[in-house]
């Protein structure tokens, strides 16, 4: 039976408290609007985004009136009955002789700051402010306070596509065999994918010998030997929108290089030295420094090359990244990976992931397949 968590999507009353958070934020951080364009953002305040490529769509939520969403008169249909119309969101539009920045520059008035999503592009952003006479400012900050930290069906969505994810991992031995290609055990992988409840595969990592030693390797036709490690990094959004992310590095057999075993247990300790620091009250910094620790006294520092994890929600990277600087502290809602790694140019890669929810009981994970090399 199919988890129902997996195709959730929030209510109107949820929409609409979104955006009058958006609202609120606007205000409290001195801004007259907060603009925001196409992309996980729009998706979160009214439950869609639908780009418009050059054309200007953009949602434009000001401090001390109700919020507009802009859109090209030619896609103007293909908003009916949206979550956006069920909101009740007015949507002016706009032709392609018109000039959508004036438009939205004769709504808003007089304005003395506007701030706008990290992703719109400087087309737009540059354009806004020609026409709006000021500088607009990133709004990453009022945005990314609301969308840290997520509630409880939320939670449910993310452990719904996590436990898909693991139903993947739990069918590895299907594919991974030695003679086959990495590209041929990727095509595998990506409709086991769907098949477990993902809309799609957004990323199938399959990284085997010394392909495992670059972090983001994808897949080749490169072929797998016997006792080689392969770094298996997949996940994908479920119809809710919510992402999956899991890693794990298997062995074909018994380890051809000595040093693997006693890698992949470092990792496996470090990583779990990560996940018992992911506590509320915590910076986000504490996890990445408390998984480095093991492995930099274990001697192979140089060869843990990335942070130990990033958030993960309507997209598969986003806030609270765990990183050395970062001083965001860990409040219950939160949710990210933790996925140290051991490098070795040459020779392999290890890498084990899981994503890990904050709580006010302490850290929940939302992965629970095997951590072990061995194939079942």
């Amino acid at each position: 039976m199919t988890d129902p968590a997996l195709t959730w999507t929030p209510t109107t009353d949820d929409l609409r408290a979104r955006l009058e958070s958006l609202r609120s934020a606007a205000g409290d951080h001195g801004f007259d609007a907060v603009i925001v364009s196409p992309g996980a953002d729009l998706r979160y305040f009214i439950g869609r985004s639908q780009g418009s490529h050059e054309r200007l769509t953009a949602l434009v939520a000001p401090a001390e009136a109700d919020p507009f969403l802009v859109v090209p008169a030619l896609e103007r249909p293909g908003w009916t009955g949206s979550s956006a119309e069920r909101l009740g969101i007015e949507m002016p539009t706009w032709e392609d002789h018109e000039d959508p920045y004036r438009l939205v520059a004769d709504r808003l008035g007089p304005v003395s700051a506007i701030g706008v999503d990290d992703f719109m592009p400087a087309m737009h952003a540059l354009s806004f402010e020609n026409h709006l006479h000021l500088h607009v400012s990133p709004a990453a900050e009022a945005i990314r306070a609301l969308r840290m930290r997520k509630g409880r069906q939320e939670l449910a969505a993310l452990a719904a596509v996590g436990a898909a994810i693991d139903r993947v991992h739990a069918r590895i031995a299907e594919w991974l065999r030695p003679g086959r290609t990495e590209s041929e055990v990727g095509d595998d992988i990506a409709r086991a994918i769907v098949e477990e409840g993902h809309e799609r595969p957004d990323f199938v990592i399959v990284a085997s010998g010394p392909n495992g030693a670059s972090p983001h390797h994808e897949q080749s036709k490169r072929v797998i030997n016997a006792g080689e490690p392969v770094v298996i990094d997949i996940g994908g959004p479920a119809p809710s929108g919510y992402f999956s992310d899991s890693t794990r590095t298997y062995c074909i057999g018994e380890p051809a290089d000595r040093d693997f075993a006693t890698v992949h247990a470092l990792v496996r300790k470090a990583q779990q030295a990560g996940i018992d620091a992911a506590c509320a009250g915590s910076s986000a910094e504490s996890v990445d420094i408390a998984a480095r620790a093991v492995i930099t006294e274990a001697g192979y520092g140089p060869y843990f090359i990335t942070r130990v994890g990033h958030g993960i929600g309507l997209e598969v990277h986003e806030h609270p990244f765990e990183v050395r600087g970062n001083t965001t502290i860990l409040e219950p809602g939160m949710v990210f990976s933790v996925e140290p790694g051991i490098y070795l140019p040459g020779r392999f890669g290890v890498r084990i992931e899981d994503i890990v929810a904050v709580s006010a009981e302490g850290p929940r994970l939302l992965n629970h397949s095997p951590r072990d090399w061995t194939l079942v």
